[in-house]
């Protein structure tokens, strides 16, 4: 008996890596790495919320949950693309020297857990 060829994705867009540095998204059949220096509105979101893309149109990109809308083309060529919209300084987790999270203090929602987690180690 022999199976059937594998279907074609049913997904157009797809996040595919997360790093420090931003993210990587599979869009059709080209791998685009979007910066959070370049697009600093997705360097405090949770993975979930990363993943959570659609293509609503073969050239638009739309987070609902962030309710992010960007262009292909914006991610191809971000110098095109001024900034119009900065974060909050306040809304940087602090750091310890040590690279590792403060416990005290205001922490954004996506670290909260995290944080909770590593104070025992930081006693």
């Amino acid at each position: 008996m022999k199976s059937a060829p594998p279907g074609k994705s049913t997904s157009a867009v797809e996040v595919t890596n997360v790093s420090v540095h931003g993210f990587w998204i599979l869009i059709d059949d080209r791998e685009v790495f979007v910066s959070f220096k370049d697009f600093p509105w997705f360097e405090e979101a949770s993975i979930q919320d990363l993943v959570a893309v659609d293509l609503p149109s073969p050239h638009h990109l739309y987070w609902p949950a962030l309710d992010i809308d960007l262009t292909v083309d914006s991610l191809d060529n971000p110098e095109r693309y001024p900034l119009v919209s900065r974060r909050h300084r306040r809304s940087r987790t602090p750091r310890l020297r040590t690279g590792r999270l403060r416990t005290e203090g205001r922490l954004g929602p996506p670290l909260r857990a995290y944080a909770d987690r590593s104070s025992r180690h930081l006693a």
